[in-house]
């Protein structure tokens, strides 16, 4: 058996699932992202922030039913509350990386700004942005999935702790 097999973190059948998970949750982001970015009239790097939300929405319910194996844990509100602060640090870790990836390549190494017109769009699409957001959401899919797996859809004692502090 190879190692990443025997990993308790990278198992193959945890990170296949997670990976159709979160692919699904990269096209519901870029999705919305343009819509809010047309509807909303404001920049690409602004639109991160919705856009975010409403893939974490639907992000949790698909990683909780599908990725972990966490559909009857009935753990719901420790995990959702373990899972909103998880996507506060990918949050960050997308809105940097895109943005510093976009800058990286344009303004330090002076890259031209890329846009293609596709059949179907109204407007073009501007690919340097576009892949200055699959970078963010890159690195925000490798800490999701070790956070996640070790932490939002794991029984820690975290929650009790918090609930603790609250009160």
């Amino acid at each position: 058996m190879s190692a990443l097999k025997e990993s308790k973190i990278f198992n193959v059948k945890d990170l296949i699932a997670y990976f159709l998970v979160a692919g699904t949750g990269v096209i519901i982001q870029l999705i919305s992202s343009s819509l809010i970015q047309d509807w909303f009239d404001i920049s690409w790097s602004d639109s991160i922030v919705p856009s975010y939300i409403v893939g974490f929405i639907v992000g949790f319910i698909l990683t909780k039913l599908f990725a972990f194996d966490a559909r009857r844990t009935n753990q719901a509100r420790r995990e959702m509350v373990k899972f909103l602060m998880v996507a506060g640090v990918s949050l960050a870790i997308t809105k940097m990386f895109t943005v510093g990836s976009f800058w990286l390549a344009t303004d330090f190494f002076g890259m031209e700004i890329y846009t293609v017109k596709l059949p179907f769009a109204k407007k073009e699409v501007n690919l340097t942005e576009m892949g200055s957001y699959l970078i963010g959401m890159g690195f925000s899919f490798v800490s999701n999935y070790i956070l996640h797996k070790t932490f939002t859809f794991k029984s820690t004692g975290f929650y009790n702790r918090l609930k603790v502090l609250i009160r």
